[in-house]
């Protein structure tokens, strides 16, 4: 195996590399370091998980220098935020034992601290088209010294309509620098981009090994099943042999968070990422998948985009994906970095004819998928699921118990408080059923409900249970709340 510092690279970058435990090489970082290094423009064509990232990202560190002046000098362009975030963090990364500051420029979040950490001197910027001109057109964001520029994911910039921005962020770099382009196909407008742009770029293809690779680590599974039985199925998928974190694929955002309550309520650590959740909450949920606090992950497709976990085991497609490249797409989150994986997709009766477009373009040799039930022996078989697993977790140790289910709750739907006293009758009736000693309500003494005088009438049989029933209900609570606790 090739190690970065037979590449070349600076001993700091490696260290920072080494400390995270990476020392060789992937196929794409082999071919685009030595070539990014004196600064020759590349177009790399390789797909999320080859490790280009670091292909692009050391090159431009390593040519920014030890201790860069304040102000921008790289620029990063990324289709999404989720990407962002990603690759954010691995530049951040890679400048450990540097001055150079890196800083996300992205859509959902507030400006303020973007634009402190601009006016600050950050030398690295990472950002999506909408927001990098935005802050540009408001004069805060000077790209005219980026002489290091990045387009990651270019084909995925085409499909989301990103192109026109591209150009206008063209219009605002150096007009000397060096570029490299990333993309894992090459349809006709990111090849007419690259030559409008770009000085004699080397194309670097690097997709088939590791396709070829990839598909031959992934074991894919393909079910034909019912709509109402597909959790309990997944349930009993979760409870396989050897399951670690595993990412779950929906084709709508109420989808994604009805299988989330779900997946909570079986006993499940589950976490979603759908456009109906608020920036930071995606965030706060991909955080806690990467750093294994979460060990399932719902997401829609275009949420996805920036899933890049190296341990992922399992995908399971809740949803067929409409066409082959969306299925390579979600299958290639397992697998990856020499791992094994395993895909499994449910196929709706409806969608067989999609199933038989996927099947024939990817040669799968699958036209039929098997009929399967959650009690189905060839289930368990296919997945290493043991004889006799139900769809809940029946053993949850009391402490996590405690722990996980309250706090997946607020990750997903927001933040409740453990206990909630309602100023409702019926609500607060349940909290007052018992006094401090168990005894019931109303047999409590007397004097529990003469703390506004009416001692007189609370000896009356037929008036005193209706005022205690009155005053409970307006929201006092009197003495019987603490008894609640």
């Amino acid at each position: 195996m090739t190690t970065f510092a037979d590449l070349g690279v600076d001993q700091d970058i490696v260290d920072a590399l080494a400390e995270k435990g990476i020392v060789d090489a992937f196929p794409i970082q082999e071919q685009t370091i030595p070539l990014g290094l004196p600064g020759q423009d590349i177009i790399g064509q390789a797909k999320t998980g080859t490790g280009k990232t670091f292909g692009f990202g050391i090159p431009v560190v390593q040519r920014l220098g030890l201790d860069p002046a304040p102000g921008v000098k790289a620029l990063i362009v990324v289709p999404t935020r989720e990407l962002a975030v990603q690759v954010f963090e691995d530049m951040d990364m890679l400048t450990r034992n540097r001055s150079t500051s890196v800083v996300a420029i992205y859509g959902g979040k507030a400006y303020e601290g973007q634009i402190d950490q601009l006016k600050a001197g950050a030398q690295i910027v990472v950002g999506t088209p909408g927001r990098l001109i935005d802050l540009a057109g408001q004069r805060l964001l000077d790209l005219s010294n980026a002489t290091e520029v990045v387009l990651d994911e270019a084909d995925k910039m085409l499909d989301l309509g990103f192109l026109p921005d591209i150009e206008k962020i063209f219009q605002k770099v150096a007009p000397v620098r060096h570029t490299m382009l990333y993309s894992a196909t090459m349809p006709g407008p990111i090849v007419a981009l690259a030559r409008r742009f770009m000085s004699n770029p080397i194309h670097i293809r690097a997709t088939d090994p590791d396709e070829g690779l990839t598909q031959a680590n992934i074991k894919h599974l393909v079910y034909r099943a019912h709509s109402l039985d597909k959790d309990e199925i997944i349930a009993r998928i979760l409870q396989a042999e050897g399951r670690g974190k595993t990412v779950i694929f929906t084709r709508t955002k109420r989808a994604a968070q009805k299988l989330v309550d779900e997946l909570n309520d079986r006993g499940f650590n589950a976490g979603a990422v759908h456009g109906d959740m608020s920036q930071e909450a995606r965030e706060r949920s991909m955080a806690g998948f990467k750093a294994g606090k979460k060990d399932v992950l719902i997401a829609t497709d275009v949420a996805a985009r920036g899933i890049d976990v190296d341990d992922v085991t399992h995908v399971i497609n809740h949803t067929i994906p409409d066409d082959e490249k969306a299925y390579l797409h979600r299958a290639g989150r397992t697998g990856r970095a020499g791992r094994t994986g395993i895909a499994v997709t449910f196929v709706d009766w409806d969608d067989l004819h999609k199933w038989a477009l996927i099947n024939r373009a990817l040669e799968f040799g699958q036209p039929e998928p098997v009929e399967t039930y959650s009690s189905s022996p060839h289930l368990f078989e296919d997945l290493a699921i043991p004889a006799g697993t139900k769809g809940r977790l029946r053993k949850l140790p009391t402490t996590q118990s405690v722990k996980t289910v309250p706090s997946d709750t607020a990750d997903d739907a927001g933040q409740r408080p453990r206990r909630r006293r309602s100023r409702g009758g019926n609500d607060s009736a349940p909290a007052a059923a018992t006094s401090g000693d168990g005894t019931a309500t109303e047999d409590a003494p007397a004097g529990a409900g003469t703390h506004d005088g009416g001692g007189s009438e609370h000896r009356d049989g037929k008036t005193a249970p209706r005022r205690r029933r009155r005053r409970r209900g307006s929201g006092a609570g009197g003495p019987a709340a603490p008894a609640a606790g």
